[in-house]
């Protein structure tokens, strides 16, 4: 590898793991927006979704930068394909975070609804995920990547077991209908967040390993 492909590279590196931290903080925050129903929080955050927006336009123009004037092969071309799309994913994250976040400012502004589902519990899971898929994607972890692509359908049942309990509350209670929507498209958000991750994961392990597992069994 020629020393300015490797200063590109690490300059990419860098600029991807700042995306992540980015990323990582607003849906943290937005998700503790909704359970502690704080309305100025949640404004924020979905003002600080134009940085992610910048930083996710500023490391496509690096990667596409370097593909024309490198010409990289091997694992430097994987490097830059999974960078590629572990930044597309990382952007849809920041606009589910958002997502959550609006719904928390709309949670804010009525009185609270009775809910069994443990919609925190949801959400460890799912940040355990996110992180670990970013942990995985520092470390080049293949086999903790492959951890989190089969932890996703605890989430998906999570889900849908939130969902059966929202349908019943709605038949019950039809006069806050407005607030157990917002909750279900809030664990909607969650479990797409989930499978963003896995996304993430999936991608560290093409790049570690060179496999690709997309829609494939995972044995």
């Amino acid at each position: 590898m020629s020393v300015h492909l490797q200063r590109e590279i690490d300059k990419l590196k860098k600029s991807l793991l700042s995306l992540c931290a980015l990323v990582e903080d607003q849906v943290q925050s937005a998700v503790q927006a909704v359970l502690n129903r704080d309305e100025a929080a949640a404004r924020e955050i979905v003002n600080r979704d134009i940085k992610i927006d910048h930083l996710e336009v500023e490391v496509e123009e690096e990667c596409l930068k370097t593909l024309a004037l490198h010409q990289p092969v091997a694992t430097d071309l994987r490097l830059i394909i999974a960078a590629l799309k572990i930044n597309n994913d990382l952007e849809r994250i920041g606009d589910l975070a958002v997502n959550i976040a609006r719904k928390a400012i709309g949670l804010a502004a009525e009185p609270p609804v009775e809910l069994s589902f443990d919609l925190a519990g949801m959400w460890m899971k799912t940040h355990a995920m996110l992180s670990d898929s970013l942990d995985s994607l520092v470390n080049m972890d293949g086999s903790l990547a492959h951890n989190v692509c089969a932890r996703d359908d605890e989430i998906d049942a999570m889900k849908h077991s939130f969902r059966v309990e929202i349908e019943e509350r709605i038949r019950r209670d039809p006069e806050n209908v407005k607030q157990y929507l917002r909750y279900m498209a809030i664990s909607r958000n969650l479990e797409r967040i989930a499978d963003q991750a896995t996304n993430i994961a999936e991608d560290v392990i093409y790049l570690a390993q060179g496999k690709i597992i997309r829609h494939a069994e995972m044995e």
